[in-house]
């Protein structure tokens, strides 16, 4: 569980960050999901774009991100969703 000082913290880390997905038109596939759990244990924070043409809702991309991956979503930002996971190697020190 985060307190309200890290996700104070993961916001302004995550102002810097470009975004590493975007879902398009065919939404979230498998192996899209398999990159996203890659990249959570690599950077464990992720930026997540959703285009206009993607089929799902935000709260629906999120949920399912967020469900999928264990991971927890620190902000939404328009169509951008910012997720963090903590990685076994805790590269982020939190």
């Amino acid at each position: 569980m985060l307190t309200k000082k890290d996700i104070k913290y993961l916001k302004s880390l995550a102002q810097k960050q470009r975004a590493l997905f975007q879902v398009g038109k065919d939404g979230i596939s498998e192996n899209m999901l398999k990159s996203m759990d890659d990249a959570f244990e690599a950077h464990e924070l992720v930026k997540i774009n959703l285009l206009k043409t993607c089929p799902q809702t935000l709260q629906e991309v999120q949920s399912y991100i967020a469900f999928a991956t264990q991971c927890e979503v620190i902000q939404v930002i328009g169509k951008t969703i910012v997720g963090y996971r903590r990685s076994k190697k805790n590269v982020l020190g939190l």
